[in-house]
């Protein structure tokens, strides 16, 4: 694929910067180029420049990072808030991962010393049953506790894309897992040990604002197979309104979708507890399926302030609504599909197709379906 450095158009009013986190894992070549789209759509929308990579300073500038940034870096950088950049600023490295969603096992359990016990007892019915540990003994009596329930998860919050996770049955199963985790990354990011769902649905329920123009979104996430034969992420379909949570919760919706919306708002209001946090792009996986008891459950499973796999979608639902006021519905889908066989659709907006050379054959494209100008609203109370 061809690397874009950089776009200028004339008279431009500023510059959005591409550019990768400090201490964030590279990307895949098909993630960089979908995330280029991303800034160069934001880039035509505000009438910047589009840059990829840090250099010079300046005025104007705007910035899309690949992963949420620490308050430290993003000050030296000149964001101060939302309207800086796409994503978000977490004001320790734990906040920026799945480990806060959980409450500690007990008031004696070790934990940073930044660490909010407020924000998990607030989350605790937007969320599965589960603890965040930060010690062997922690998670061994939170294993005990949690597995009374039946199987557990273990996930590290290090981990993207959903690896590295482990079923666990017994508290031996916990305590021969730990052998893999050294203590400094347990020290400072914990470990998360959270009921098991089956048949699992995936939700993402999020809110999105650049400039004058504010979206919330609901959509399912498609799962695929790669080129190795394993399930991955697949894309998502996406429902775009105009407006922040309000106007999604004005929606009509089956009962189980308006109550993860429900959830991902609780989680989104409780960061309050964590001074120094903003974003623009705010997005929350919310997990709805059966325990091993049984039960069916929903509740957030992880936040994400970064740009992310179905940024893209977001995006061109925000440009459909900037050149045309009047639209209050989009449906768009980011979609990656694995392999040579893909079948475009007649108007996808196509961001990568080729060889990734660590993933193989592969396609990432956006596709808008419907735009509309009278949503369903739920009738009035």
């Amino acid at each position: 694929m061809t690397e874009h450095r950089g776009t200028q158009p004339s008279e431009a009013k500023g510059t959005v910067i591409a550019f990768s986190a400090p201490g964030c894992e590279p990307l895949y070549a098909h993630e960089r180029e979908a995330m280029a789209a991303v800034a160069r759509t934001i880039a035509s929308l505000k009438g910047f420049a589009f840059q990829q990579g840090l250099g010079s300073g300046g005025n104007g500038l705007y910035f899309v990072p690949d992963d949420s940034l620490l308050a430290p870096d993003a000050a030296r950088l000149g964001i101060n808030g939302p309207q800086d950049l796409f994503g978000g600023v977490v004001p320790w490295r734990f906040a920026m991962t799945k480990a806060i969603t959980h409450e500690l096992v007990d008031d004696l359990a070790k934990r940073p010393k930044e660490w909010s016990t407020g924000f998990g007892r607030t989350v605790s019915a937007a969320v599965l049953p589960g603890y965040t540990v930060f010690s062997r003994h922690d998670a061994l009596r939170a294993a005990q506790r949690l597995l009374r329930l039946g199987l557990a998860r273990l996930k590290p919050p290090l981990s993207s894309r959903g690896q590295d996770q482990h079923i666990v049955r017994t508290v031996a199963d916990v305590e021969r897992l730990l052998a893999r985790y050294g203590s400094p990354d347990l020290d400072e990011c914990g470990l998360v040990l959270e009921a098991d769902l089956r048949e699992i649905v995936t939700l993402s329920v999020g809110r999105t604002e650049i400039d004058e123009i504010m979206v919330a979104y609901y959509g399912t996430q498609r799962t695929t197979t790669d080129n190795a034969g394993q399930s991955v992420y697949g894309g998502s379909d996406l429902i775009v309104v105009r407006g922040g949570w309000e106007a999604l919760q004005d929606l009509q919706l089956p009962r189980a979708l308006a109550l993860a919306i429900v959830q991902a708002k609780a989680y989104d209001a409780a960061m309050a507890e964590y001074p120094g946090f903003f974003a623009s792009r705010r997005n929350y996986d919310i997990g709805q399926g059966v325990d091993s008891s049984g039960t069916w459950r929903s509740g957030v499973l992880e936040a994400s302030w970064r740009i992310g796999g179905s940024s893209t979608a977001e995006l061109a639902a925000i440009k459909i609504m900037k050149q045309d006021p009047d639209i209050q519905l989009v449906h768009a889908s980011a979609v990656k599909e694995f392999g040579n066989t893909s079948r475009l659709p007649v108007d996808a907006d196509v961001h990568f197709q080729g060889k990734d050379p660590d993933e193989g054959p592969i396609t990432r494209y956006t596709v808008v379906t419907h735009a509309t100008r009278e949503p369903p609203r739920k009738a009035a109370d």
